[in-house]
């Protein structure tokens, strides 16, 4: 959807939030929804695992409604459960992700709401994001810890047909990962899903859909330095980036 316009705001000071407690993540990312609420975000997605995980449910449902009640806060969670029923062909499915997202079930509970009787099995892959963040995904390391919790997953349940990869970070590691697990098994990213949900989402509501501006621009926030950000951005985009320093 290159016509909207984006503000893209990366916590990248504070960031991974993936081994910090419920209370932190919900804090730190009240203060991110409220600062793009500043700057007239209508609708701001959590585009992290971790975050929706640990955060939106209690902004959805105790913050919203007293701070911006004609404003919405999405997720990444609940797309890639709707979509997960479609894709696991025996009900066994595996989740990678940080030990926040982990921990919090949000998967199991997402995908049980929808397919009951499926089987879910989650792994927490903590190297991950620190290979992705230190430029180490194409390294010998890499290699060892892709090996190692895919190995570990797959233990847990030799049954699994399809594995998401519930952190944006990951698919950086795919070709690692995709070489690490068995041909038969689906190794699900969540880029195109979760711009599909969307996609259905602005169709459904129109009214939010007409408060969206359509200059087609993006603009990059960072509370890190910003040349550093601009360095790991071009990994993910695989292009330069302009960006510019926010505090919160």
């Amino acid at each position: 959807m290159p016509e909207y316009s984006y503000i893209y705001l990366g916590d990248n000071a504070r960031a991974p939030y993936g081994t910090r407690s419920f209370d932190v993540v919900y804090n730190f990312t009240l203060q991110a929804v409220n600062a793009l609420f500043g700057m007239g975000c209508p609708l701001v997605i959590l585009a992290c695992n971790t975050a929706s995980a640990k955060a939106l449910r209690n902004i959805q449902q105790q913050d919203l409604p007293k701070m911006a009640p004609g404003r919405r806060v999405l997720g990444v969670i609940r797309p890639t459960a709707e979509n997960i029923g479609l894709m696991s062909e025996n009900g066994h499915v595996g989740i990678l992700g940080t030990e926040g997202t982990v921990s919090s079930r949000s998967y199991d509970m997402e995908i049980a709401k929808i397919a009951p009787q499926f089987s879910v099995t989650s792994k927490a892959c903590p190297m991950w994001v620190p290979l992705v963040e230190n430029n180490e995904a194409e390294s010998p390391g890499a290699d060892y810890f892709v090996d190692k919790y895919v190995r570990e997953l797959l233990g847990r349940d030799n049954d699994i047909d399809t594995i998401v990869l519930a952190c944006t970070h990951y698919p950086i590691l795919y070709p690692k990962i995709r070489k690490a697990v068995p041909e038969h098994i689906k190794v699900v990213t969540q880029g195109d899903i979760v711009a599909a949900s969307l996609k259905d989402y602005l169709y459904r509501h129109p009214e939010m859909e007409q408060r969206l501006l359509t200059n087609g621009d993006c603009r990059y926030l960072t509370t890190e330095n910003p040349e550093k950000f601009t360095g790991l951005a071009s990994v993910f985009l695989d292009e330069k980036v302009n960006v510019s320093h926010i505090d919160l």
